[in-house]
């Protein structure tokens, strides 16, 4: 059997960036509207890149000034605090500004930089971190600290494959993300044309109406005077802690729009529980509404389009998220993309921000007006988007189950237990 050497991460190190504690900004007075884009730890989470709405950007003049050392194509992101633990392979010429909470490490050329980010993602690692790491409240990890974690790591040759396994998995799941990117880019801007820039009406007439000026032929209703279920879900009286199997529970949490599912947040009610649910069963293809959490005074609504096994072949609901049903699957799409749009977005931010406990109730749901499903333009807008949304959660459910085997790989792989002629 291959012989594996132990290092210390800092002896396979040829350069750390930290700026953990620093920003290159004075309370973002220097922020650009482009130019370089400025990562910060909430920027990362393992194997992505997320919250894009919170980026922000440097002129080519603070970027020279701040950014000493560069950001290269291998190098691998570490955020030490908030959230810790979160690691990225940079695998981009793109050159970025490092701000707050972040390592940036260089790993030596007889090193794979590629194998090395993977066993950062092992729970041997993460542990290992986690306990050099220090506070109270919140948990964080100082460089000297860092580097002093132990890595095992075989041949060069070995190394190389095993990135290469693992990284032939990320490859397929990052392109099967990019094309659902682009099919709902093409939904929406297909809803965008007809249903908000009205381009079929353009040489009709228009008249006023609570929504603004809309078009005379085409019919609203609000949702309450169109056949519709509305319901939540439910949890035991007890909680579901400690419940580490059964039916998943779908909660406010996991509603993050269409093909997105945070698979490490699930929680899981009994079999038996969710039998005796009469409400709140997913079935595939309704619209699913964030109800309510977050701060006071501030509620930012989210919605999500389950189905097709994706996440889970069976699902039920908590009492956090609403399932609006139309009994049609095209109209819960169209439904999906009109609740997405500026004027739907304010009115349930309004609506849910004026309760104690942010939110939004059934009433808010059932005043909403929208072009109903009597008009043809609706009808053929429901067929053509059925198939492009089927695509994308047939897609989804393809990452997920190819993330469920890379994760099952990972730790055999970087253990050695399993030998590579024998995967291949």
């Amino acid at each position: 059997m291959e012989e594996w050497k132990e290092y210390k991460l800092g002896d396979i190190t040829d350069l750390v960036i930290d700026y953990r504690g620093k920003t290159p900004l004075k309370l973002g007075s220097d922020w650009s509207d482009s130019g370089y884009r400025a990562l910060s730890a909430k920027n990362i989470k393992t194997g992505q890149i997320v919250a894009h709405d919170s980026i922000r950007y440097v002129d080519e003049v603070l970027y020279h000034k701040w950014m000493k050392d560069e950001v290269n194509r291998g190098d691998i992101l570490i955020t030490s605090e908030a959230p810790f633990g979160q690691v990225f392979y940079w695998d981009s010429d793109e050159k970025i500004v490092l701000s707050q909470r972040l390592f940036c490490v260089r790993i030596k050329q007889e090193i794979d930089s590629r194998f090395v980010y993977y066993y950062m993602t092992t729970s041997r690692f993460q542990s290992e971190m986690s306990s050099r790491a220090s506070g109270t409240t919140v948990l964080g990890l100082r460089q000297p600290e860092l580097l002093k974690c132990r890595i095992s790591v075989p041949s060069l040759d070995t190394q190389r494959q095993i990135a290469s396994i693992l990284s032939s998995l990320d490859d397929k799941i990052a392109v099967n993300k990019k094309i659902c990117e682009n099919l709902e880019a093409q939904a929406q801007a297909l809803f965008k044309h007809w249903f908000i820039d009205f381009a079929p009406f353009k040489d009709g007439k228009f008249v006023e109406s609570e929504l603004g000026l809309i078009p005379e032929e085409l019919i609203y209703k609000r949702i309450e005077d169109m056949p519709h279920t509305l319901e939540t879900g439910k949890r035991p009286s007890g909680g579901v802690k400690g419940i580490d199997h059964g039916i998943p529970s779908i909660g406010a949490e996991n509603i993050k729009g269409l093909g997105c599912y945070d698979f490490s947040k699930t929680k899981y009610v009994t079999e038996e529980f969710a039998s005796s649910m009469k409400k709140g069963i997913i079935n595939g293809y309704e619209l699913l509404i964030y109800k309510d959490g977050g701060k006071p005074g501030y509620f930012i609504p989210n919605f999500a389009i389950f189905g097709e096994g994706y996440p889970y072949d069976k699902m039920c609901l908590n009492e956090h998220v609403f399932k609006l049903d139309f009994g049609n699957k095209g109209y819960s799409l169209f439904a999906y993309f009109y609740f997405k749009t500026k004027q739907i977005m304010s009115y349930l931010n309004a609506q849910g921000a004026k309760a104690a406990i942010p939110g939004i109730n059934s009433k808010d749901i059932d005043a909403i007006m929208m072009p109903s499903l009597e008009n043809e333009c609706v009808k053929q807008y429901c067929s053509e988007v059925e198939d492009i949304i089927t695509q994308i959660l047939v897609l989804s459910k393809e990452s997920a189950k190819l993330a469920t085997l890379r994760d099952t790989l990972l730790p055999k792989l970087m253990s050695g237990q399993i030998k590579l002629n024998e995967y291949e």
